[in-house]
């Protein structure tokens, strides 16, 4: 079971992804297609439902064109 500030955790980052995703002028469904990801994943993820596999997280930052440590790069 996830403790309350791991979930805060998991929204912080979603969110965060979230907000690079759209900067970029992609879609759930473009990022899911592309990174070889089910868009319901990608969207629990952003929405803070999920905690992200490591494997995943890579694979989004090199979909998007961006370091990985850019996803990390929000406020607790």
């Amino acid at each position: 079971m996830k403790s309350e500030s791991d979930v805060e955790l998991c929204k912080l980052f979603g969110k965060h992804l979230a907000k690079i995703r759209k900067e970029s002028g992609w879609s759930q469904e473009r990022l899911a297609n592309e990174s070889g990801l089910a868009r319901s994943y990608v969207g629990d993820v952003e929405r803070g439902i999920r905690n992200i596999a490591l494997i995943n997280i890579f694979r989004i930052a090199d979909t998007l064109g961006i370091d990985v440590a850019e996803l990390f790069q929000f406020k607790r």
